[in-house]
């Protein structure tokens, strides 16, 4: 570990002479890019100084507690020495997490598309309760949310939606939300008081480069038709609107959240090659032994992950055995505690699994 921490940061002191050179700065195409790479790094080599600084501490105050005939002076150094050591391991386990394989999506935007499930209306309301609290959280972490396509019901409930949330780290956080949500909860029509249970499907895809992806014109079908609203109504009097049917798949993409056809087709195709991305992704994960997979965020939409308890004022997260009695707050997008413990678990299973391969 000692070896990479000091590859690593003689890599970041290499990239702080070249972004400082006016030379580089001139290309500025490349400029940005090492900056990037400086950016990236600059967490392991900040937290690496510190666990070396601790280090050097430590072995002053040994010195000292060895050479110091003071009894007060030697209670100080064995108190000083006790702290650094509990110091030093604390920072060696925060480097170790650091050093983790990083997702190559975490640092991209996503897509994220809800769709109601079983439970017809209350199923529909729901999504929509889901999309205001990712809304609610990008807006907490000040990120932006571009709307994509939205098939809505009469009362304020979503069929389906699909909007993308541009930020730093977007992935990062919300590639743990794809999945199967389930609600319980009295419906406003229940008369009798009766608790439902309805479902909402998540998927979260990471916003690909062209590079990553190619759509080959043959393999799609493009339709135009006019944008219409809430219920149906129509919103645009021309055909703005866009399909892309991607033919080997299968896959229907529409989006009309634009006024313009072109940027509505942009819109779509990106989210078309996202959900193609996902599609290889996913079965290439499906091909790696069982024991190899992360038990947490498979993005499996099928898998219920989430329970979301109105009368009890609860949210539990399956996965992790985790449960908020913060219902209120949660769906108003305070989501943080149940992702960190998400994002902890998933660094476990990989330290674990690092363990096991040593």
């Amino acid at each position: 570990m000692l070896n990479r921490l000091n590859f690593i940061e003689n890599k970041y002191e290499e990239l702080s002479i070249k972004i400082s050179d006016p030379s580089v700065m001139a290309d500025q195409k490349e400029w940005q890019k090492l900056c990037k790479e400086h950016a990236d790094l600059e967490t392991v080599v900040m937290k690496y100084r510190e666990y070396k600084k601790a280090k050097d501490e430590l072995e002053s105050a040994k010195e000292m507690l060895k050479d110091e005939t003071d009894k007060e002076l030697r209670e100080m150094a064995q108190e000083e020495v006790k702290d650094l050591t509990a110091l030093i391991e604390e920072k060696e386990q925060e480097l170790k997490i650091l050093l983790l394989p990083k997702d190559p999506n975490d640092d991209k935007d996503v897509f994220v598309e809800i769709r109601a499930g079983a439970g017809g209306e209350e199923a529909a309301l729901f999504a929509a309760n889901l999309t205001r609290m990712y809304t609610r959280y990008a807006e907490r972490m000040r990120w932006k949310v571009e709307t994509i396509s939205i098939n809505a019901t009469d009362i304020g409930g979503f069929k389906e939606i699909v909007f993308m949330i541009k930020g730093n780290g977007a992935y990062s956080k919300l590639k743990y939300e794809s999945g199967a949500h389930r609600v319980q909860r009295v419906p406003d029509t229940e008369s009798s008081g009766r608790i439902h249970t309805s479902t909402a499907t998540v998927a979260v895809l990471p916003e690909v480069d062209d590079v990553e992806i190619e759509v080959s014109p043959n393999d799609i079908r493009i339709d135009v038709f006019r944008a219409s609203g809430h219920g149906g109504q129509c919103v645009n009097t021309t055909d703005s609107a866009v399909r892309i049917t991607h033919l080997p798949s299968g896959i229907v993409v529409s989006c009309q959240d634009e006024k313009s056809q072109l940027k509505n087709k942009e819109k779509a195709m990106k989210v078309l090659k996202s959900r193609l991305f996902e599609k290889a992704e996913a079965e290439r994960a499906a091909s790696i032994a069982e024991d190899r997979k992360s038990q947490v965020g498979t993005g499996d939409r099928s898998e219920r992950i989430r329970t979301y308890n109105y009368p009890q004022g609860r949210v539990t997260d399956h996965r992790i055995g985790v449960t908020l009695y913060k219902l209120d707050a949660f769906l108003d997008g305070d989501i943080d505690d149940i992702l960190d413990a998400l994002i902890t678990a998933e660094q476990a299973e990989k330290m674990k699994a690092i363990g096991n391969n040593q």
